[in-house]
């Protein structure tokens, strides 16, 4: 597969770019993160999602420790080709470490954050 195509990304000062994960059935928004031409190329090469850990300095392929894989389905850009879009589906139903199907469960309600959605399983459970 020739790497052109990662050319066209625009990459940030870090050499990452934002990627969101969308539900390609249902078009749910599923999670954020980051991915360097490394994780990208990965990305495209197996078909599941893998991207860069800010916070551990490394490649995390989604689901290494839960099993809850994202099959990538397409992968598209934005028009300024500065963010990815993953269409994926959640193996397992659950995209977040709180183990609720979405990382953005958390809905403001007159000046207050609350959980909107429920945990589908304790993070006690799938982390060993």
């Amino acid at each position: 597969m020739t790497s052109k195509w990662l050319n066209e990304i625009k990459w940030d000062e870090q050499g990452l770019v934002p990627v969101i994960a969308q539900d390609a059935a249902s078009g749910e928004v599923l999670m954020f993160a980051w991915m360097n031409r490394e994780a990208l190329e990965k990305t495209a090469a197996i078909g599941q999602a893998v991207y860069w850990s800010r916070s551990r300095r490394k490649l995390w392929h989604k689901g290494e420790e839960s099993g809850h894989f994202q099959k990538v389905l397409e992968i598209r850009t934005d028009c300024d080709n500065d963010v990815v879009l993953l269409k994926i589906e959640q193996v397992g139903g659950i995209a977040c470490h709180t183990g609720r199907k979405s990382c953005f469960f958390q809905k403001l309600d007159e000046g207050t954050w609350f959980a909107a959605d429920p945990v589908l399983k304790d993070p006690k459970e799938i982390y060993k």
